[in-house]
């Protein structure tokens, strides 16, 4: 048997205004950010995350006419803290690993230079 993987999504959701939210699942619900740039694609352009209200985990598979899954798979813990959370996204089509770094003004999204191998 093996161990559970907690899952994640990535919905481009097109209102109010454009941005995508991560979903990552966590003690039961999916803790959520609002990306409004989309996650970053290099370690030099950090992302503002604004995080918002957790949702149910009925939200992994949720599209409508606003909002469409981007992207889904499951997502690795590579060690948090209470002002970090240090993670790799296992995608559809690759691994990325990203850390939402707490500030004193919310969270931002960074792209990390060490990335899984094959990436």
């Amino acid at each position: 048997m093996s161990p559970h993987r907690p899952a994640f999504v990535l919905h481009d959701h097109r209102l109010p205004r454009p941005h995508f939210d991560l979903r990552l699942e966590q003690d039961g619900v999916l803790r959520s950010w609002a990306v409004p740039r989309g996650l970053p694609t290099d370690p030099g352009h950090d992302r503002l995350a604004v995080e918002v209200d957790d949702h149910e985990l009925n939200h992994l598979t949720y599209e409508d006419a606003d909002k469409s899954v981007a992207d889904t798979g499951w997502w690795q813990d590579e060690g948090s803290t209470g002002r970090r959370l240090l993670f790799t996204l296992h995608g559809r089509t690759s691994a990325v690993r990203y850390v939402l770094i707490r500030t004193d003004r919310g969270w931002l999204l960074h792209r990390t230079k060490d990335q899984p191998a094959g990436s």
